[in-house]
């Protein structure tokens, strides 16, 4: 549960309030409010009354603050979904080429994400009336590049991809996706939130380049050490951010962001650092992502042309009924299972969610995020998914879909800008995500500790996120051990029937790979 201790407008009540903390020993929910909701709040136009923005002890300009804090932690996805999706090489060699020989065009990748980024943001808060932003999801869009690279066209898996997201929105319509969100237990809840804590910190220490893959599994820096301009820029960057947060500095992590910008910037102008990867090699010094330099050109224009370049059965003539279904299953369980732990934790960190843990009038909120899916298949650049970034937004003061408004208008305007958008490096946005991990994790103290039946799974949950980079994998892992755990210990009553069917399609999807095979 937040801390008093955070920055103006990412407070939340604290378990000093008078309420009853939860009761999770068993992993149900608590039978007492875990907060007052203090008295009613007139609301004081058609705008705060709409959106509920004195009711959630929130302000307008609270709002569009956390929306621009949430913009300027996400912004990076404009510029990193174009190199995802055209990196990975393809039978030819080329990187980028799918099994035709087919490269999507970069700035065409580029213009699209931020254009869906923005209308799907935008639809999220007039409809969601939660602070949740959209874009393309990381990970996902690692697993369409693979099967571009290998398997299928660009316009095929793009085709999956959109019945992936069809499926997810008729799961919404029946009900069926907001009761697997309802049957998780308490204990996994929690944990769900500390996990993706953990995992934004390893986000952001990845992005700044301060843990690398090593041998045998990660180093420290480079050779053991800080060493580099980068480096250096994302350490002021984070004791900047913590300083202001520990302060209680209104828009800490905005500030921080910006300031942090400036001076890469500035370092970039006078070391001329460079790219950590570029023509002449690697430079492990360099700049992760963005080079912090001023643009030759502010405004660029946009082109649209993958819009609607996909088809939707073509995978299943390609590769056959089986090998495609798989395919969609894959994709459809990694985006059902993120958005429940993104909704999980931004809503936690928030205090949006109710006494049992659930996020309330949650169904319009899912009804996007799944449109968002077979939306993001439909433009060609990968399924799109609520951001788990949004906790940034959140840890800064946003309460109300009306956050989300601002940062959808922000991409929009990004998709003419999207050199001015390139200026801000990974290094100057990762603080925000490790600060915002340190928040988050302080729900820890709400976990059952003296039962390992529910010990375990926690752990699971938590350990796995961050140690697989996929808020899934832990998810899945948290579930299974559930079921198993609390039937040993002779606790099946406790078992939601929900959760055998969640930990079933689990099972399935750890053993993809040989049933690919096999098929």
């Amino acid at each position: 549960m937040p801390q008093k201790s955070r920055p103006s407008g990412g407070a939340s009540a604290s378990a000093t309030d008078g309420s009853t903390p939860a009761d999770v020993s068993a992993g149900t929910p608590p039978t007492t409010p875990r907060r007052s909701e203090g008295p009613r709040v007139r609301p004081k136009n058609g705008l705060d009354r709409y959106f509920e923005i004195s009711a959630r002890r929130s302000t307008v300009s609270r709002e569009v603050r956390g929306g621009i804090t949430t913009f300027f932690t996400m912004a990076y996805i404009v510029v990193l979904n174009p190199i995802i999706l055209t990196s990975i090489a393809g039978p030819d060699g080329t990187p980028g080429a799918d099994v035709e020989g087919t490269v999507l065009p970069f700035g065409s990748i580029a213009a699209v994400t931020a254009l869906l980024a923005g209308a799907l943001t935008l639809l999220m808060g007039i409809v969601g009336r939660y602070p949740f932003a959209l874009a393309t999801g990381l990970g996902i869009n690692a697993i369409v590049a693979v099967f571009a690279a290998t398997q299928l066209t660009w316009p095929e898996i793009m085709g999956l991809v959109v019945l992936e997201g069809l499926l997810i929105t008729v799961l919404v319509l029946t009900g069926f996706r907001k009761a697997v969100f309802e049957a998780i237990p308490a204990q996994l809840k929690t944990a769900i939130a500390v996990g993706i804590g953990f995992f934004l910190a390893i986000i952001g220490l990845a992005d700044a380049g301060i843990i690398r893959p090593g041998n045998p599994l990660i180093s420290f820096g480079v050779g053991g050490q800080l060493a580099g301009w980068p480096m250096l820029v994302f350490v002021v960057g984070l004791l900047l951010m913590s300083l202001l947060v520990v302060r209680r500095v209104k828009g800490a992590l905005l500030i921080g962001i910006v300031a942090t910008t400036v001076l890469a910037i500035v370092v970039e102008a006078i070391a001329g650092v460079g790219p950590r990867f570029g023509e002449d090699g690697e430079n492990p010094r360099g700049w992760a992502l963005q080079v912090p330099a001023l643009p030759d050109d502010v405004v660029g224009s946009p082109d649209f042309s993958l819009l609607g370049n996909f088809s939707l059965f073509g995978g299943f003539e390609r590769i056959g009924v089986v090998a495609a279904l798989l395919i969609v299953f894959s994709i459809m369980i990694a985006d059902f299972f993120d958005t429940v732990g993104t909704v999980t934790a931004v809503g936690a960190e928030g205090d949006l969610l109710d006494e049992k843990r659930n996020l309330p009038k949650s169904q319009p909120v899912l009804l996007v995020d799944s449109l968002a899916a077979a939306a993001g298949g439909a433009g060609s650049v990968s399924s799109n998914t609520t951001y788990i970034e949004s906790t940034a937004g959140v840890a800064d003061g946003a309460r109300t879909g009306l956050a989300s408004i601002v940062t959808g208008l922000l991409f929009l305007v990004a998709v003419f800008f999207t050199p001015l958008v390139a200026v801000v490096p990974s290094e100057a946005a990762a603080p925000a995500l490790v600060i915002v991990g340190a928040l988050m994790i302080s729900q820890i103290k709400n976990l059952t500790w003296d039962d390992m039946s529910l010990v375990i799974p926690a752990f699971l949950t938590i350990a796995l996120m961050p140690f697989t980079y996929s808020i899934t994998n832990g998810i899945g892992a948290g579930v299974i051990s559930f079921v198993l755990l609390r039937l040993a210990v002779g606790r099946r009553r406790e078992i939601h029937p929900l959760m055998w069917v969640v930990a079933l399609l689990f099972l399935v999807y750890f053993a993809l790979e040989p049933l690919q095979q096999l098929f």
